[in-house]
């Protein structure tokens, strides 16, 4: 998660004020995507409680399995609809945090300017992690909805189902290691952002 923080004293209208401004307005606008990965996370463990309750039935039980699926079908779709209510949020941040980099190069003081500019490039970094996360994911989904599709056939063959099941495991792989990126990017620019309003004598309060 980003970091909330609070202006306590005024700077006027300096280009580090203004700076402040947009990145602050960029973190309230990414509350909507913390609410977007609790509820997420919620449906995950949802689908995953399903595919282990399919796992566990016979071939004879198809009826009782295509309801599992359907339902984890169901649960898919809803992920779906919040991983594109994440995308808008964090799209929204993205073009508020833009804002800031023509007032980077008015600032005057050399340090801060270099401090502003790696922080800077730090959260585009982030932005980017996200776009290649948010697309794995996309297709991760994707995958998921081809697995229950294909374990509601009569027709189905173990063989095809087991290559099924390990594209998705792969997939999945790969969702954990861009979501590790991303997070990685997202503690260092908070620490950056920190030095940077240090270095600016920004004077802030820091929200948990």
């Amino acid at each position: 998660m980003l970091g909330m923080v609070f202006l306590l004293a005024g700077c006027g209208n300096s280009p580090e004020t203004q700076i402040y401004n947009h990145l602050e307005e960029a973190v309230k606008l990414e509350e909507g995507f913390q609410e977007q990965q609790d509820e997420i996370t919620k449906l995950e463990q949802e689908e995953q409680e399903l595919y282990k309750q399919i796992i566990e039935l016979g071939i004879e039980e198809l009826d009782q399995i295509k309801e599992f699926a359907e339902r984890a079908l169901e649960s898919i779709e809803k992920r779906d609809e919040r991983i594109s209510l994440e995308k808008e949020s964090l799209d929204a941040s993205r073009a508020e945090f833009e804002q800031s980099k023509e007032l980077i190069g008015e600032i005057k003081d050399e340090e801060v300017k270099e401090k502003a500019l790696t922080m800077y490039g730090t959260m585009i970094n982030r932005f980017d992690a996200y776009d290649i996360l948010n697309k794995t994911y996309n297709e991760s989904l994707e995958l998921e909805k081809q697995l229950y599709e294909m374990l509601q056939r009569e027709d189905l063959e173990q063989e095809a189902l087991q290559e099924q099941v390990e594209k998705v495991n792969l997939k999945y792989q790969e969702v954990i290691e861009a979501n590790s990126l991303f997070n990685d990017y997202t503690s260092e620019y908070n620490e950056l952002k920190k030095n940077f309003y240090e270095v600016a004598e920004i004077n802030v309060k820091y929200i948990d």
